[in-house]
């Protein structure tokens, strides 16, 4: 996981967590991330230095993590195992589903499914607050 310092044109400053930078730019210009403030999505990335010593050595196969980056994607694994236990899980109907929550539809109640980008992108433009995760742990690697 990658820790970003993150800012929106009204100055309000975030953390984002990330998988990669690529993970990153495909969020930022797919229009999936908003200031959590003003919810402008015009978000850029802060400058920032690495901590640890490792700047100047690029991770090798078979080097060992970070205790850090394991504590960080251990923590993220149990958050997102908490997630899944308690949450309805409504597949592909995520979109309809979440729509019928936003407007008392249907009873207010957690849900996760799956969502293209368009259709995550859709429902950020009517206010419906949506969070891309990993499915799995298997997709935290």
């Amino acid at each position: 996981m990658i820790v970003y310092e993150l800012v929106c044109p009204h100055q309000h400053r975030f953390e984002g967590w990330f998988g990669s930078i690529a993970d990153f730019e495909n969020q930022r210009t797919g229009g999936l991330l908003s200031c959590p403030v003003c919810g402008d999505p015009g978000v850029e990335k802060l400058p920032s230095a690495r901590i640890g010593g490792f700047a100047a050595e690029e991770a090798k196969e078979g080097a060992a993590v970070p205790s850090a980056a394991v504590s960080a994607q251990d923590t993220l694994a149990q958050l997102l195992e908490t997630i899944m236990a308690n949450t309805d899980d409504v597949g592909r109907q995520f979109p309809e589903e979440a729509r019928r929550i936003h407007y008392e539809e249907a009873p207010r109640r957690a849900i996760r499914g799956i969502a293209t980008v368009e259709e995550t992108r859709e429902l950020l433009d009517e206010g419906i607050d949506v969070l891309p995760l990993p499915r799995r742990r298997e997709d935290l690697n």
